[in-house]
């Protein structure tokens, strides 16, 4: 996982003298999810779905193509065997996602849920998740422990969803999460901030956990 997050790191990464980059881990983690579900994108589409200008799309998919994660022609461009590999390798850690209604843990118009497989022992108060979130965009985040078939804020023995049985059916059907896993629900304003605060959120905290290994 190390050299997968420092791969996503030097992808989003300007090379001197160029300008500061408008895109960032996020962006290219979702890029790699679109290609890989779509098999072939068009820059067009990536603009749109990512809601970034052509410019930056443009840049993002040059680095992409310079760590040999990305192949492109006139018909559009899909992930390289090496892209595909380290998208699934990463896969296997940001395990789920999920939009889910508003509720108890999630407070915002728009809420997106990641699970972050085995990263239980890493999560403090969920502040810092929080924090993160916040500096992406977000208007907040709320991050669950999964233990004892049991979604509980983190430090506490109480199921957090227990008066809300369809959200936390919804939750649980969908992310399957395990035993040490954490949910992150990340809230904001419109849709597409709260999934890639989400998602920078998750790859945040697993870069922070890299550093210390």
């Amino acid at each position: 996982m190390h050299q997968i997050i420092n791969l996503l790191t030097k992808v989003a990464e300007r090379y001197a003298p160029s300008r500061v980059l408008s895109f960032d881990q996020g962006h290219v983690f979702k890029a790699m999810q679109i290609m890989e579900e779509k098999k072939k994108t068009s820059r067009k589409a990536l603009m749109y779905d990512l809601g970034l200008g052509e410019g930056v799309v443009k840049t993002m998919v040059k680095h992409m193509k310079m760590n040999r994660l990305v192949e492109n022609s006139n018909a559009g461009m899909w992930l390289t065997p090496r892209g595909k590999i380290m998208y699934l390798k990463l896969r296997t850690v940001i395990a789920g996602e999920i939009d889910i209604p508003k509720c108890s843990v999630a407070l915002g118009k728009f809420n997106h849920a990641v699970l972050v497989r085995g990263f239980a022992y890493t999560v403090k108060t969920g502040i810092e998740q929080r924090d993160i979130a916040i500096r992406h965009g977000a208007i907040g985040a709320t991050t669950l422990v999964f233990k004892d078939d049991k979604l509980m804020m983190p430090g506490k023995n109480l199921d957090s969803l227990r008066k809300e049985p369809k959200i936390c059916e919804l939750v649980i059907t969908s992310l399957k999460p395990e035993n040490e896993d954490i949910i992150i629900i990340v809230s904001a304003d419109d849709k597409r901030t709260a999934e890639m605060a989400a998602k920078d959120t998750a790859l945040q905290i697993i870069s922070d956990h890299e550093r210390h290994f």
